[in-house]
């Protein structure tokens, strides 16, 4: 059984803590610039919303023990950049994925959800919206990923997923198809840079679902 959550909306429709991800949905889907975190119990939450949202970036809100040499040897992470993350149901194998900007929390694109994906083709697929987002934007932030594979898939240029194309997902490999040909048609400034989840908590991006 999936561990219960808290969820704190500072930016929404009504910003307020919820007990479940389906009220949360409701107060920032389509609400441009939402800013939301998932924490592990009502106290957490509680402190959190009475907080700066600022303050909690880079904060462990788990409560896992926080590897102290990493830390030290990745130090803090640039606020000023992109990051991403990809969530998927592992019954339904639906796919979703958003990127956010990592110093305020503020939703930058959304999308999904997906029939038969992996968190893998998600990350992959963030990784690119969040590079073409940049370079239609002319923005040179860096872009943070939790997810070593999709950046090795990036640099590679090809999505080495083992999911088969077939006729429910086939939505989803036209994406991964636009993405890798949009990769070998273009260049980008922005660096890809791994997300320290052991030295840093949860990727700002992260849907809170773990």
């Amino acid at each position: 059984m999936a561990k219960k959550k808290y969820y704190v909306v500072w930016k929404g429709y009504n910003p307020g803590i919820y007990d479940n991800w389906q009220d949360c949905k409701q107060q920032i889907s389509g609400y441009k610039g939402a800013v939301y975190k998932a924490y592990p119990d009502m106290l957490s939450a509680k402190r959190a919303f009475n907080d700066d949202y600022n303050m909690q970036i880079g904060k462990n809100p788990e409560g896992q023990k926080v590897d102290e040499e990493l830390l030290k040897k990745a130090g803090a992470p640039l606020m000023e950049s992109i990051s991403v993350d990809a969530a998927c149901n592992m019954v339904s194998k639906k796919m979703e994925y958003q990127g956010v900007y990592t110093k305020t929390g503020e939703v930058l694109f959304r999308k999904g959800p997906y029939e038969g994906g992996s968190n893998n083709i998600g990350e992959f697929l963030a990784i690119v919206h969040a590079l073409a987002h940049c370079k239609k934007h002319n923005i040179k932030l860096p872009v943070y990923t939790d997810s070593a594979t999709a950046i090795n898939w990036v640099y590679k240029k090809k999505a080495n997923t083992k999911i088969v194309e077939e006729c429910h997902n086939k939505k989803l490999f036209d994406l991964i198809h636009r993405a890798e040909k949009w990769l070998h048609e273009n260049t980008w400034d922005n660096k890809i840079l791994k997300w320290e989840t052991a030295a840093w908590g949860e990727i700002p991006a992260d849907f809170g679902r773990k």
